[in-house]
C-alpha cells in the first residue's frame, strides 16, 4: 500500500472512531485537548482526501472545536456528527439540481455509458442517500442535546454505521434486480 492510501486509511479508521474518542475523552480528559484532536483530524482528513468535501467538513471542524476552547464544554465536539451529515446532504442535495447526482458519477465511474433507466435509478438512490442525511443527522442532534454520553457514543459511533451499512446493503440488493430487470426487459 503506498504511503498516501495507508495514511487515508488510517485517517479513516479514526475518524469512524471520533465517538469514542469524545466519550472516553469525557471520562479522561479535557474537552479543549479533545477538540484539538477533532481539528487535527479534519484537517488531515481533507488535506489526505484533497476533496472539497472535507475541507468544508474540516471547517466545520475548527468552528465546533473553538466554541469547545471559548466554552469548555463537550457539546460542540458531540456535533460533529451533524455537521458531517449536513455537509453530506448538502453536497448530495445540491447534485440533484446542478450536474450529475453524486450516485450517478459513482455509476459511471464502472459503467460510463449508463442507460436511461440507470441514470433515473441513481438520481432516486440520491434522494434516499438525502433522507438518509436528514435523518441520521437529527437522530445525532438529538443524541448531542437530549441524551446520555452513553447513547450519544452508541448511537453515533456503532447504530449509524450499522444503519448505513444496512442502507448501503439493501440499495445493492435493489440494483441487482434493477440490473436483472433490465436486462431481461
Amino acid at each position: 500500500m503506498r504511503p498516501a492510501h495507508l495514511l487515508t486509511a488510517l485517517v479513516a479508521v479514526a475518524t469512524l472512531a471520533y465517538p469514542a474518542v469524545v466519550y472516553l475523552g469525557q471520562r479522561h480528559a479535557d474537552p479543549r485537548w479533545v477538540a484539538l484532536v477533532l481539528v487535527g483530524l479534519a484537517l488531515l482528513r481533507a488535506w489526505a482526501s484533497r476533496q472539497m468535501l472535507w475541507l468544508v467538513a474540516a471547517g466545520g471542524a475548527v468552528l465546533l472545536a473553538a466554541g469547545t476552547a471559548w466554552g469548555g464544554s463537550w457539546l460542540p465536539l458531540k456535533l460533529y456528527p451533524v455537521w458531517v451529515n449536513a455537509v453530506l446532504l448538502l453536497v448530495f442535495g445540491a447534485s440533484l439540481w446542478r450536474g450529475q447526482p453524486v450516485i450517478e458519477r459513482l455509476a459511471r465511474l464502472r459503467e460510463p455509458d449508463l442507460p436511461a433507466r440507470a441514470v433515473a435509478y441513481t438520481r432516486r438512490v440520491t434522494q434516499v442517500w438525502c433522507v438518509f442525511f436528514v435523518a441520521n443527522g437529527s437522530a445525532a442532534a438529538y443524541t448531542a442535546l437530549a441524551c446520555s454520553e452513553q447513547a450519544w457514543a452508541l448511537y453515533n459511533g456503532a447504530v449509524a454505521y450499522v444503519l448505513m451499512g444496512v442502507l448501503f446493503a439493501v440499495e445493492w440488493c435493489v440494483r441487482q434486480r434493477v440490473k436483472a430487470s433490465v436486462e431481461h426487459g
